[in-house]
């Protein structure tokens, strides 16, 4: 199939252009990228591209799937559904599934999963090409912090990294992880928090904490794991992802270790770089997220972070949750929310209309950036490049509603909202 997009809005952040031009897509490659092409075969399909954009696939560094143990929350097949119709052409899912994915066998099962069949069209448009699929590898049993999976099985079963995906209670156990991983070369991801000092806490400390009467979360909980991580990263020189940074003071932390030469990346969530703990006056549970939502100081140092390179990517963090489970006091409900079909939309009418991140900006953190951190090769717009692209209609608005949504779950602050913004269209060879 041959397809010419005419007149479309090119980001191409591997090279750092942002242009207005003709592309001719064939046979799942990108055939050619002029100002103007206009010879083309006579089965070629002509779209108008005019206030569309043409980007580079988004990768996501991390997320929750409901499949298996809590289908009810989510199950694969939806999953790939809803990553797909975010612009979602990479994902990684998290080890939280019940079992834990912490043994070879695991990772076989999600590797022989098939595709899920296509479902009848339900949504607008058509259905979505379904992403590529990376898995993260538990460091711990259980994810209980306390005794070693077998990673170099792990690793030869092909995951993608290794982490537990929430804060550790022990830094010997990170050292160990650290010392065994180095010859691996396996990526280790860690999402830093000190247990004790956050407590039973849900936002993040400060004057809303107070004034909602809610139990607070201090920034140094958060500050002081990082510290020692970065100190354990300094003896061993095995590279570190760090995950879920939310506070001004970690961004700046993170800065230091990158000018020390420290080999570490470092990701926030889409939902930390738009809302602060201002937002939580609504005891809407879908605000409840682990790290908490950050005082505006933090939110603008995060945007910051993401703008200086500090921060490298901006991952998703889906979290589905049923009804009945988010439906409980802020404090009492699981933290979490769902993301890929709102993250996309909603970063750029936030930062990109704006203008607090340019357009190139903003991909680059969602798609080049998280390639990188995950040691992907990142997909490009250049002649003869596999067509792993997405095309995204910034004017398109639609309501978020369980309908509209291909994700089983809701829990999100914006349901009910109309927004602007929605991929129309995939490739993914």
């Amino acid at each position: 199939m041959t397809e010419l997009l005419k007149k479309v809005r090119v980001i191409n952040p591997q090279f750092q252009t942002d242009t207005i031009a003709d592309v001719l897509i064939a046979n799942d490659h990108i055939a050619a990228i002029a100002p103007d092409i206009s010879q083309v075969s006579a089965d070629t399909t002509i779209l108008d591209g005019q206030g569309l954009i043409l980007g580079t696939g988004l990768v996501d560094l991390y997320s929750h799937s409901g499949q298996p143990g809590f289908e009810q929350r989510e199950t694969l097949s939806s999953m790939l559904q809803a990553a797909a119709a975010g612009g979602f052409t990479r994902i990684t899912i998290l080890p939280d599934t019940s079992p834990v994915i912490d043994h070879p066998a695991m990772v076989r099962q999600f590797q022989q999963t098939p595709p899920p069949h296509p479902l009848p069209l339900q949504k607008e448009g058509e259905l979505k090409l379904y992403p590529q699929v990376e898995i993260w590898g538990a460091m711990s049993l259980d994810l209980a912090g306390k005794q070693l999976t077998e990673l170099a099985d792990l690793a030869a079963a092909g995951v993608a990294g290794f982490t537990d995906g929430q804060p550790w209670d022990n830094l010997g156990f990170v050292r160990r992880v650290l010392e065994y991983l180095q010859p691996l070369g396996k990526l280790a991801a860690f999402s830093p928090g000190d247990r004790l000092l956050s407590s039973h806490g849900v936002i993040r400390e400060g004057v809303t904490a107070l004034s909602l009467g809610l139990p607070p979360v201090p920034a140094s909980a958060e500050t002081s794991a990082l510290a020692a991580l970065l100190e354990l990263v300094a003896a061993t020189a095995t590279p570190v992802h760090i995950m879920r940074v939310s506070t001004a003071r970690s961004v700046e932390l993170v800065a230091s270790a990158k000018e020390g030469g420290l080999p570490i990346t470092a990701s926030t969530t889409w939902m930390h770089l738009l809302l602060d703990t201002s937002a939580i006056i609504s005891y809407n549970s879908s605000l409840k997220l682990e790290p908490p939502l950050g005082n505006p100081k933090d939110v603008e140092a995060l945007q910051a972070g993401v703008k200086t390179g500090v921060i490298d990517a901006i991952a998703i963090d889906h979290a589905p949750y049923t009804y009945e489970e988010k439906m409980q006091a802020f404090a009492s409900s699981p933290p979490g929310a769902i993301g890929y079909e709102l993250a996309l939309p909603l970063l750029w009418q936030n930062l990109v209309e704006t203008k607090k991140l340019t357009a190139l900006e903003l991909w680059g953190a969602l798609s080049t950036h998280p390639a990188k951190c995950l040691q992907q090769q990142p997909s490009t717009i250049t002649p003869g490049a596999k067509a792993e692209l997405i095309l995204f209609d910034p004017r398109k608005t639609w309501k978020v509603e369980p309908q509209n949504l291909y994700t089983l779950s809701s829990n999100t602050p914006w349901l009910g909202q109309q927004l602007q913004g929605r991929v129309v269209k995939t490739w993914n060879p």
